[in-house]
């Protein structure tokens, strides 16, 4: 194509990322320290106990997620990473989906809340959440390292953009779905609107937003290995070093158990979006049991017949 129909956008780009750097550096490196304090005492609190200790306390969490069969399993993948000699890398990438999908919670319940409740946010959010999907991670991920440097605050920077799309768009789902009645029988009852979106909407909108959360935290997870290419280290890590290599026996050990970790949180966080009560087993005795058995259609139909009978005038006189 003819040279002077090119648009020079990429150069634009750059122009405005060299702008950013030398003038909001001083801010970049805030939040960059602020994000690898958070991200080291994430893994320090993973990787200096005992190991056996990090496996006994999130077994527990799983069983109070979900029960004992999914502790039990959630144990078992624990130990099984670690007979692969994976436990510190697991650890340091379990630390970087925490801290990344977080962040990717605390901003998009937000705005997903914000878009819900406003027609215009949305429409100015919607675009900018199909650019954030549709884009490789790798474009944005080198403003993120001119920005932050090799390290593992780019990488978590570059997860949280991935990330936090779903947990908007399901929040503000789960929110516009809440029926209308009920939000107007709270203003009736003169409940401010503070008041209305704590108490009934965000209750209401729950599973809508705890599968956004789910969302979040499998995506953050889908991006370790970019994380490991920008110097993030853990599983990643080793999955780019195997694939420098050519080493399958490194790259099958931390991909397997990046699948087990995977399947873990996935198991979690879906439990944790479920009703208390449907997770409650049935009462013993007959009454007030929910799967008591319901009348026959021909009852309920004899019953409804009796009750729409026409009363003859005088019976009972």
């Amino acid at each position: 194509m003819n040279e002077y129909l090119r648009i020079p956008f990429g150069d634009a780009v750059a122009v405005v990322v060299d702008w950013v750097t030398t003038h909001l550096g001083g801010f970049f490196s805030v939040i960059r320290a602020i994000v690898s304090f958070f991200y080291e005492w994430v893994e320090y609190f993973l990787s200096a106990p005992p190991f056996w200790a990090v496996v006994v306390v999130i077994a527990a969490l799983a069983f109070v997620a979900k029960g004992w069969k999914f502790g039990l399993g959630t144990a078992a993948g624990l130990l099984f990473i670690g007979t692969l000699g994976q436990w510190e890398n697991a650890m340091s990438t379990l630390a970087l989906v925490l801290v990344a999908g977080a962040v990717a919670i605390v901003l998009s319940i937000p705005l997903g809340v914000l878009a819900a409740k406003s027609s215009l946010a949305s429409q100015i959010i919607r675009p900018v959440l199909d650019f954030m999907q549709t884009t490789p991670a790798f474009v944005y991920l080198i403003p993120a390292l001119l920005l932050f440097r090799i390290g593992v605050v780019p990488g978590i920077v570059a997860t949280v953009v991935f990330a936090m799309a779903p947990g908007v768009r399901l929040t503000e789902l789960g929110i516009r779905g809440v029926d209308e009645e009920v939000v107007e029988a709270g203003h009736a009852f003169g409940s401010s609107p503070w008041r209305i979106l704590r108490q009934i909407q965000l209750p209401l909108a729950k599973p809508s937003i705890m599968a956004g959360v789910n969302q979040v935290i499998m995506l953050s997870l889908s991006m370790v290995v970019i994380a490991g290419m920008v110097g993030a280290g853990g599983l990643g890590g080793d999955i780019v070093a195997s694939l420098n290599r050519i080493d399958i026996a490194l790259g099958a050990e931390a991909g397997i158990s990046v699948v087990v970790l995977a399947i873990i949180l996935d198991r979690m966080t879906a439990a944790l979006g479920a009703d208390r009560r449907a997770r409650r087993r049935p009462l013993r005795s007959g009454a007030g049991r929910d799967d008591a058995p319901a009348p026959s259609p021909s009852t309920q139909e004899a019953r409804t017949a009796d009750s729409e009978q026409p009363v003859p005038v005088g019976a009972g006189a």
